[in-house]
């Protein structure tokens, strides 16, 4: 199976371009966080209860689940010029109906649509594996991942704090002034793409549904990157719920700054795409689960000490992200030409593993507190580590057609 690319498209993609890349992705998909930690500030202004605020970050996690089942497929089959700067625009148009929502009801369905439509850095990261060079790829999905999961990290860990200084609705008017200015940017900078082969949506979609049934190294793939957002959404939760409680009690703003010792998993997911240019995406992905154990065994020996806590952030996330980053490098390989339909696969279950470890958190922290959310994941991890021992062959297995591709 060859894609559908041009020789033009295949030039390479300049370090410049990945990076500008990177920063569309990480704005992109930290507009579904920017709410996270100022949920009491927003149920203050409305005079609803910080349990009713919560409603916001579901509904917003449901938008973008909506969106990259229905939009992010149609990247296979249109004009990636066009339809990444129009969904950035439109995010920026709903961030500035949310930033101006008279009452909370309005908000939930402007936030709704703020996750619907921020599946534009969904559809970069398959676009960017599309120019680069193979000899490349890896190294450039690995910047583009990275600056999504800075994106995530800088949204949480700002957001309480730019909240303190100007206001909720401020910030949200911001961030849709910069979304606006990218997507202006990103129809200037993305090139004339070719047309794209001719699939109707039904068979689209009815291609990625397929996708786990027909291709064993896409569902092995999917299963490891659905544990691994588990783990990373069950720890981050449980985290905040540590620093909350005694001996910490932390702020917000603290919390969000503990956080950024996140940055080092980024760091090194920025790096970790080289092994895939290698051809070691395989044997680096279960360096990066071990890795992974590793911090989870650091945060349960290391429950009350903060400094010994930054040492497990950094470990976990330096294994997690690694993974992260592998897994979808690996996924988006399957088949060139249905990259969109894959990274729609991998990111749809990573969704559905990552609701499962936010859900956990809550009734684990009740039962056993940190320890039990600590061996929750590390079990996770541990069946993930399992697959991968077991599947490896699978998981190396070269490149086949997308189920439904013609």
């Amino acid at each position: 199976m060859t894609s559908t690319t041009t020789p033009a498209e295949r030039s390479g993609m300049a370090p410049g371009k990945a990076f500008l890349f990177a920063v569309a992705g990480g704005a992109a998909v930290g507009n579904l966080y920017w709410a996270q930690p100022i949920l009491d500030t927003i149920a203050t202004g409305f005079g609803i209860s910080i349990g009713a605020a919560g409603q916001l970050i579901t509904v917003t996690q449901l938008g973008y689940a909506i969106g990259v089942f229905l939009l992010v497929p149609l990247g296979d089959i249109v004009n990636r010029r066009v339809v990444i700067p129009a969904f950035m625009m439109v995010a920026a148009t709903m961030l500035a109906a949310s930033a101006i929502a008279p009452t909370f009801s309005v908000l939930l369905v402007t936030l709704a649509l703020v996750g619907a439509s921020t599946v534009s850095g969904q559809l970069l990261a398959p676009l960017a594996a599309d120019l680069a060079d193979d000899d490349q790829r890896g190294r450039v999905l690995g910047t583009v991942a990275s600056g999504m999961l800075l994106g995530v990290m800088i949204a949480r860990a700002i957001s309480g704090i730019v909240t303190d200084l100007i206001g909720w609705r401020a910030l949200y008017l911001i961030v849709a002034g910069l979304m606006l200015v990218l997507s202006l940017v990103m129809y200037r900078a993305l090139p004339t793409l070719a047309p794209r082969a001719r699939v109707s949506y039904r068979a689209l979609l009815a291609s990625v549904l397929g996708t786990y049934g027909h291709n064993a190294t896409a569902r092995w793939i999917g299963l490891i990157g659905a544990a691994a957002m588990a783990t990373f959404t069950l720890f981050w939760t449980g985290l905040t719920l540590l620093l909350a409680a005694a001996p910490f009690g932390f702020s917000t703003t603290q919390i969000g700054l503990v956080g950024l010792a996140g940055i080092f998993g980024a760091l090194a997911a920025q790096r970790v795409g080289r092994l895939a240019d290698r051809g070691l995406t395989v044997p680096a992905i279960g360096v990066g689960l071990v890795v992974a154990l590793a911090g989870f065994v650091v945060a349960g020996l290391g429950g009350s000490s903060l400094p010994v806590l930054l040492v497990a952030i950094a470990v976990y996330s330096i294994g997690i992200q690694s993974t992260m980053v592998l897994t979808q490098t690996r996924m988006l390989a399957v088949d060139p030409a249905s990259r969109s339909r894959l990274n729609t696969v991998f990111v749809v279950g990573n969704f559905i593993g990552g609701s499962v470890g936010s859900a956990l958190a809550g009734g684990l922290w009740g039962v056993g507190g940190w320890q039990a959310i600590i061996v929750a994941a590390a079990a996770t991890l541990g069946v993930a580590l399992v697959v991968w021992v077991v599947q490896r062959r699978a998981l190396g297995h070269p490149s086949v057609a997308v189920a439904g591709h013609h």
